[in-house]
């Protein structure tokens, strides 16, 4: 039976996905300790799933020791407590316990589902593998190997290169401009000091962000989270500064042999909570949103063939935002499809017609139901509204408040997101006909 049991997870994820209805089915629940989740309770399935998101990722590591953040949390599973890596697996296996731990820039983030019946010992693993981490050398070693031979993939991959690039463009001395994954010299420095001292720092109980799904109560949940992450320390207030972002229009062409160009572009976006930002959310789809009919698609590779795809994207960081986009062409057609880019970027600036904004508005609402498709989508996504600050009922009223935007609103936002005299360019490649204009 014991092999038996991780199948049993998957069937039972399969059948996880939940109607999340209203503002009803989130709870709050602050423990006795004063830690606060959200729950959406769901009794029918006996799993659960927990989301746990702490403030502050791999903008804080120290210079010098960049890609510590994300080495700490990749060695999270390799050990904790009496349990070696493999001990540690084995225990996680037996119980179908499936634990996941990741680095982003503003963040690092855990994700964990388990089976009711293995509840209270798949906890206990998780408790440990947070407060108790191990860091064998022969682990460390292992996964530092992992990245570093990642970071020797990045030299010879255009779109690392570019996006590096567009990093340092846009955030200059900030720490953004710095690659999470750190460099292979900041890498191959990193000792056990330096990832307990990442882990104090990002690990921290004052800055987590809690969302629960499944097969538990708020009475059951509340002591649960102060075994979880009561005896976490406290981390305090970040301290990382605002960053000027430094884009301005022009063109820089990184020289380098590879068969498919790559072009990524952007100018400064809008924050998560600005009052425009749904707005913007829905001129970006309009513009370069991963559909068939945004404009940049349709200019690029329906109309031209410049390109087997195109997108663009808000990203919204804690500390400066972006909107920014990616796409491949061959040399010969690089020069011409940037200048597509170009004036539709300025085209978009001109505003949208009501056909196009009612089109968006059909596809971002009848789609959006989609996002909660299993218990972990759920616990993300209830997660990712209390880091953005949006009510618990953000997700009753979100369509309505997208169907209710008007033309004037979008366009309005429009001309204030996409600004041609703002837009870089990075291409990586050997394009025909186009030089560096900065």
């Amino acid at each position: 039976m014991i092999q038996l049991r991780p199948l049993v997870l998957a069937g039972l994820m399969a059948l996880s996905a939940l109607p999340l209805r209203a503002s009803n089915d989130i709870v709050e629940v602050i423990s006795p300790g004063g830690i606060t989740a959200w729950l959406v309770e769901e009794p029918s399935i006996p799993m659960l799933a927990i989301e746990l998101n702490f403030r502050g990722g791999a903008v804080l590591d120290p210079e010098g020791q960049e890609g510590v953040t994300t080495l700490m949390m990749g060695l999270l599973e390799e050990g904790a407590g009496d349990l070696d890596a493999s001990a540690f697996l084995q225990a996680s296996e037996s119980i179908a316990a499936r634990f996941r731990f990741s680095a982003g820039q503003d963040s690092v983030n855990v994700s964990a589902q388990m089976l009711t019946e293995n509840r209270a010992e798949s906890l206990a693993l998780l408790r440990l593998a947070l407060s108790a981490p191990r860091f064998d050398a022969v682990a460390v070693e292992r996964v530092r190997q992992q990245m570093l031979s990642g970071l020797a993939r990045d030299v010879t991959d255009p779109d690392a290169i570019a996006y590096d690039a567009f990093s340092r463009a846009a955030f200059g001395d900030h720490p953004y401009a710095r690659n999470s994954d750190g460099t292979v010299e900041t890498v191959a420095a990193l000792d056990l000091d330096a990832l307990r001292a990442a882990q104090a720092r990002a690990l921290v109980r004052d800055r987590v962000v809690v969302g629960v799904v499944g097969d538990i109560t708020a009475a059951e949940l509340g002591p649960l989270l102060d075994d979880l992450l009561g005896d976490l320390p406290e981390g305090g207030a970040i301290d990382v500064p605002q960053a000027e972002i430094g884009l301005s229009a022009g063109v820089e062409v990184i020289d380098f042999p590879t068969p498919q160009a790559v072009a990524l572009f952007g100018q400064e976006g809008l924050a998560r909570d600005d009052p425009d930002y749904l707005t913007a959310y829905v001129a970006n789809h309009i513009f370069g949103g991963r559909v068939v009919t945004s404009r940049l698609n349709q200019a690029l590779r329906e109309q031209r063939g410049l390109t087997y795809g195109v997108g663009t994207a808000l990203a919204p960081y804690d500390y400066g935002a972006l909107i920014s986009g990616r796409f491949s062409s061959t040399s010969g057609a690089m020069a011409e499809a940037i200048e597509v880019l170009r004036a539709e970027w300025a085209r978009m600036a001109e505003g949208v017609t009501q056909d196009e904004l009612n089109v968006a508005k059909t596809y971002l609402t009848g789609n959006y139901a989609l996002s909660f498709d299993s218990n972990g989508e759920i616990a993300r996504a209830i997660t990712g509204f209390q880091i953005a600050g949006l009510p618990r009922d953000y997700i009753e009223t979100r369509n309505d408040n997208v169907m209710a935007l008007t033309l004037d609103e979008v366009n309005r936002v429009a001309r204030r997101l996409f600004d041609p005299a703002k837009l870089e360019i990075i291409v990586v490649g050997q394009p025909t006909g186009l030089e560096s204009s900065q």
